[in-house]
């Protein structure tokens, strides 16, 4: 064996690190802490694990409410996780909690997409996995997809993209990609962008590493809403941003929210910040008394939203 194949050729902490033999070693598993979700069939909710493209191995955890109405439609949200592109996961217990409780609460039918992950498989993998995911679920909107919840279940009249971190980044571009390729078979109503990354005028070393030919600054339109010249197509009439008073990302989620209200987009856009909360506390601590009485609020409000 090359002793060289050893040695730390790229390393990006606390998030991976790049052996010269080609070896990815992860320095953070957010799922290690998590109990694992089980089908309870008294805990009001149900999910099961689906494949969407055998050519990509791209999968998804599809979540409903127990009903005891076959001919409910529920709105539909389409989930993307965070991580930074290249950590997490949709099949977890971590985000599959905060799934769980919004698909119980909320009553909705969620799709939570997971995407390859860089750097394995590069930036734009993602967000083009994530989009494609998008356009399976439309598949079902004349009741003759491949999978039955979403055939049966989904009001395709209501669907709703959401992410946190880089999934927010992703739902963003999704939402965006959605407007300018005109009609799907679906209606995409809101974005629900919650502590969101987006790229800063100086370029992140990282991000460069895993999309290959990116400036990684607000230069790069897929990276920064405000350089994207099809920003004013983006397929929704609502966003709605949350951040957090504790996150580094604060900063970038407000000056999101101030590009979209000074854009030519024609939808509605509003700010929720949560007091004294960091990155993605919803997700790390769904008990948080912050989580009820605030996010869970809007979130619930802006699913249930008919206009």
């Amino acid at each position: 064996m090359d002793p060289a194949a050893g040695e730390v050729a790229h390393e990006f902490p606390p998030f991976f690190r790049v052996y010269k033999d080609g070896r990815v070693e992860r320095l953070q598993f957010l799922e290690e802490d998590a109990p694992p979700l089980t089908n309870d069939p008294n805990a009001g909710f149900e999910f099961k694990d689906v494949l969407i493209s055998p050519e990509t191995a791209v999968k998804a955890r599809i979540f409903k409410p127990r009903t005891s109405d076959p001919s409910e439609k529920l709105p539909l949200v389409v989930h993307y996780h965070g991580g930074g592109f290249c950590l997490g996961s949709a099949l977890g217990p971590l985000g599959s909690r905060f799934l769980a409780t919004l698909t119980r609460e909320a009553r909705v039918v969620a799709v939570s997409v997971e995407y390859r992950l860089a750097p394995e498989h590069p930036l734009p993998a993602a967000f083009d996995d994530s989009y494609a995911a998008l356009q399976w679920i439309a598949t079902h909107s004349n009741g003759q997809g491949p999978d039955p919840w979403i055939n049966h279940y989904a009001d395709f009249n209501r669907v709703f993209v959401i992410g946190e971190s880089a999934g927010a980044t992703i739902a963003h571009v999704v939402a965006v990609r959605a407007g300018a390729a005109g009609p799907t078979g679906l209606t995409l109503r809101g974005a629900i962008i919650v502590h969101p990354y987006f790229a800063g005028s100086e370029p992140d070393k990282m991000i460069q590493y895993l999309y290959p030919g990116s400036s990684a600054t607000d230069e790069d339109p897929t990276l920064s809403p405000k350089s994207d010249p099809n920003l004013a197509k983006m397929g929704c009439s609502k966003v709605l941003v949350f951040v957090a008073e504790n996150d580094w990302l604060r900063s970038r989620g407000l000056a999101y929210y101030e590009t979209l209200k000074k854009s030519s987009w024609g939808g509605s856009v509003e700010l929720v910040e949560n007091e004294g909360e960091g990155h993605c506390f919803h997700v790390f601590n769904p008990s948080s008394e912050k989580f009820g009485p605030l996010m869970q609020k809007w979130l619930v409000l802006s699913i249930k939203i008919d206009g």
